[in-house]
């Protein structure tokens, strides 16, 4: 049997998906991360074994493919035996501001990578200060993970090179990324899915892994996301309901607004067009918990309006419909009672969602036509009923809730999977 592990390295820890050559799942796995605020390279190393003898033998034993997702624009420097070399600057780590602004000077007007969060950004801001005389590459988190694999770094996808500056319609490194100080370290690009190397002898070795296990290019984990949901046609969305709020459109036509957070990345002959907001279920998690969410959910009416016009935020600063690292938190006022304070919650969420979407469609995107649902919000059926009414086209789960599914089928298809 030829079976192909996806493995997801997310906000709060790490998640397998093993598919046999059908498509039909075989195990699932998942390990937290002690510290989700504070996650370092090393718990990513330790994650990935875990989740790697845990495997059962016979499945180890049958693995043809890997391949791994990771949270976008988190990044370190590494040497040449893939030590990190700087820190590790997470995703929503917004610190290269200055950085930002420099690179305006350098990049096209409006480029994707001139954001205090883009991984250019953090790339100067570390090469700044770090090791940089024992650098040997800069690396994506899926780089790093799959170089921990393969036994050698300096390798990423056209999906995590996105936001470092890459073209990805040309596909290439612009000619201005040459003016950006240490820009030889800034690695290879291949595309997501295509084969790297054969996977190390001795991680075979010490977990059973079939030797001959080709080890394949990662992408993002809202894309592998993307791709496990099963939208094919162009209109076609998947929001991601966890932390934040993740928008990903098919659509035939590019469409780039650094101004407003937008951005898209190639997806086979289309574009996957969207953004990301900081707003989610972590603000929701700041009040509820998950049992107090499903009770209080089932007594809103989700077709009727709040009065409350909430944008709710986990702190200050918002990325996407608009983009405004000082925009405060509106939650107030908070009424007395709880539903109608999560009414207004789940509302103001759903807007901002709505409008997401209006803003992709406004900057010439194909218009949406139906939106399938990923993360831990995608279960709450009154929320779907309230966003389904807001977005004014049919709203439903996605076929599969795990990024790390979409990861095993890149691993499987070794591209962009054709969706059956």
């Amino acid at each position: 049997m030829n079976l192909y592990l996806g493995l997801d390295f997310g906000t709060t820890g790490a998640r397998a998906s093993v598919l046999d050559a059908d498509g039909a799942i075989v195990h699932e796995d998942r390990i937290a991360f002690p510290d989700a605020e504070k996650q370092a390279p090393l718990d990513w190393r330790e994650a990935l074994l875990g989740l790697l003898r845990r495997l059962p033998a016979s499945v180890a034993a049958q693995l043809q493919g890997i391949a791994v997702a990771a949270t976008s624009a988190t990044v370190l420097l590494c040497d040449d035996e893939l030590e990190p070399v700087s820190p590790a600057l997470l995703y929503s780590d917004s610190r290269a501001r200055e950085e930002a602004r420099q690179l305006e000077q350098l990049a096209p007007p409006g480029h994707t990578a001139c954001s205090a969060a883009s991984g250019l950004a953090k790339f100067l801001w570390l090469s700044r200060r770090a090791d940089i005389a024992h650098a040997a590459c800069f690396m994506h988190q899926a780089d790093w993970l799959t170089g921990m694999l393969t036994g050698s770094g300096g390798v990423t996808d056209y999906h995590n090179a996105l936001k470092t500056g890459y073209d990805v319609e040309h596909l290439c490194w612009p000619d201005w990324i040459k003016h950006v100080p240490h820009s030889h370290l800034l690695p290879r690009v291949v595309a997501p899915g295509s084969t790297i190397a054969k996977i190390r002898p001795v991680i075979a070795d010490y977990f059973g892994v079939n030797p001959a296990c080709t080890i394949h290019a990662g992408t993002t984990d809202s894309i592998a996301a993307f791709i496990a949901a099963g939208a094919r046609e162009p209109g076609e969305a998947v929001t991601s309901l966890g932390t934040t709020i993740v928008l990903k459109l098919l659509s035939e036509n590019r469409v780039e607004a650094a101004q407003f957070g937008v951005y898209s990345h190639r997806y086979g002959n289309l574009w996957l067009a969207g953004g990301a907001s900081n707003s989610g279920g972590g603000v929701l998690r700041q009040y509820f918990n998950d049992a107090q969410l499903g009770e209080l959910s089932a007594q809103i009416d989700p077709g009727s309006d709040s009065p409350l016009d909430y944008y709710p935020l986990p702190r200050p600063g918002e990325r996407f419909p608009v983009n405004d690292p000082l925009l405060a938190p509106r939650v107030a006022p908070r009424p007395p009672a709880d539903v109608p304070f999560l009414h207004g919650l789940l509302q103001g969420l759903s807007r901002i969602e709505a409008a997401g979407y209006a803003k992709l469609a406004e900057l010439g995107a194909t218009p949406l036509k139906s939106v399938a649902t990923t993360g831990g919000g995608a279960n709450n059926e009154t929320w779907r009923k309230m966003r389904e009414r807001l977005l004014g086209v049919p709203v439903s789960l996605a076929q599969h809730p795990e990024a790390a599914f979409g990861a095993a089928m890149l691993a499987r298809y070794g591209s962009i999977p054709r969706h059956e």
